[in-house]
């Protein structure tokens, strides 16, 4: 019963890591390429003028990426659910969800890394081709490293998940 209390719980930690880890990654993400903030970001969030910076990236981060809080935290609860024990199983959850945001975030910077090295105006993914912006190079690098960011939540989940089944596996064998 204390599992199934715990449930908004850890949901509510999934979310608030998640809108955590989109705020911090829009920092370096508007430092690779503010221009993807200033010429689609800010409008498309509603961010208010006096706030097209930093911290209006941040609050874009946030925006963006709370809800991956429960599409990530929500499996990973259910898969939890088979580990022995309250501590283990909270415990579980936490460390999955460490893993999620840790592989997401070095994929993202990876992909930023490798952009960084190979992307120029000659070689722009389309995505960036067909748009009309000042700077396509920091655009592209910014795009990039939210693609992959999301990328990286996706793989990130699968990792958790084996972390947590394989925890709930040998809570099994132990007791």
């Amino acid at each position: 019963m204390r599992k199934v209390l715990l449930f908004p719980v850890l949901l509510g930690f999934a979310c608030l890591l998640a809108a955590a880890y989109g705020a911090v990654h829009n920092q370096i993400s508007y430092t690779v390429g503010p221009v993807y903030f200033h010429e689609l970001k800010f409008q498309q969030f509603r961010i208010d003028a006096a706030l097209h910076n930093r911290i209006g990236a941040a609050l874009v981060g946030v925006q963006a990426s709370w809800w991956m809080g429960v599409v990530i935290g929500v499996p990973i609860y259910f898969a939890a659910l088979f580990v022995r024990g309250t501590g283990a199983f909270v415990r579980a959850f936490l460390r999955a969800a460490l893993v999620v945001v840790l592989v997401a975030l070095v994929l993202g910077v990876g992909a930023v890394l490798v952009a960084e090295f190979t992307l120029t105006a000659e070689t722009l993914p389309d995505f960036v081709v067909t748009r009309d912006v000042s700077d396509p190079v920091g655009f592209a690098k910014a795009g990039i490293m939210h693609d992959f960011s999301y990328l990286g939540g996706l793989i990130g989940l699968i990792a958790g998940l084996v972390v947590v089944l394989r925890r709930a596996m040998s809570s099994r064998k132990a007791g």
